[in-house]
């Protein structure tokens, strides 16, 4: 009875924080929800759990986060990207070292919050971005379970995506193709051999008995692990399928159970 009650009190005070006012156009901008004051009361979490699901479901502004620092263009497709400032430092020293090797690594997407990831999927969810498959979803799929499967292959739902975290970044190109041969075969071999030593990790791989659910493999996706590890245990230990809304088509998450089976559906090599 009182998680349920708790499932109530968190999905009501997120809608009512990221409601829309009727003069809006866009997407408004994502404040600290109410709700993360009764976290920590609820679910007996300490202050840092609670902080840390905070940035777990990107509820928070990087470029206001003092953790959080702006990545260079010199490393990257554009200007206005963000990385967690630990994860960046170690970023930098791999792709010095990759450099040193001939190998020329562009971070092409790094840290999104709730809103950013929300633009993404909003787009997906009404067909205005036809997908990788070139599927319109909207027309696709009727039934929301069925349109945000669909979506799930390579996107996240706002509120569940790696990249609210700072510690994950997609490099080079976003298609598995790009990397199987020449040039971008040259940056996966690199990266696969070498970015270990730096506590880089692949949690998108290929999926089979020893990873069944989540997303489909992504050669371009690495993630930090000295932070993101903590963070995927945190997920694990406080984020609910019911906390998982405020955005089209989040009905669909509990039956999905999108927390489970792509919060947590990744490569176990970057859990330990």
């Amino acid at each position: 009875m009182h998680r349920l009650l708790y499932f109530v009190i968190v999905s009501i005070l997120f809608i009512v924080a990221c409601k829309p006012g009727p003069e809006e156009k866009t997407i408004p901008a994502m404040p600290l929800s109410e709700t993360t004051n009764l976290l920590p009361v609820l679910t007996k979490m300490t202050s840092q759990d609670s902080q840390m699901l905070n940035m777990i479901m990107g509820k928070f502004y990087p470029e206001k986060n003092a953790d959080f620092v702006t990545i260079p263009e010199t490393l990257a497709d554009r200007a206005g990207l963000y990385m967690h400032k630990d994860a960046y430092q170690a970023y930098v020293s791999m792709q010095q070292k990759a450099k040193a090797d001939g190998i020329n690594l562009v971070i092409r997407s790094a840290t999104r919050n709730f809103d950013y990831q929300k633009g993404i999927w909003e787009r997906k969810w009404t067909g205005e971005t036809i997908l990788s498959s070139g599927i319109n979803a909207e027309k696709a799929y009727q039934k929301s379970q069925d349109r945000a499967i669909e979506i799930l292959k390579y996107s996240s739902m706002p509120g569940t995506s790696r990249h609210h975290w700072g510690t994950d970044i997609d490099l080079n190109n976003f298609n598995n193709s790009w990397f199987e041969k020449g040039e971008g075969l040259r940056i996966f071999v690199w990266l696969e051999n070498n970015a270990h030593l730096y506590g880089f990790c692949r949690p998108y791989t290929a999926k089979g008995s020893m990873r069944p659910d989540g997303y489909n493999e992504e050669k371009w996706h690495w993630s930090y692990m000295p932070l993101s590890q903590k963070l995927t245990d945190t997920a694990e230990r406080y984020l609910e399928n019911a906390m998982i809304t405020g955005f089209l088509g989040s009905e669909a998450a509990v039956d999905i159970d999108v927390v489970r089976k792509y919060v947590l559906g990744i490569n176990k090599g970057c859990r330990h």
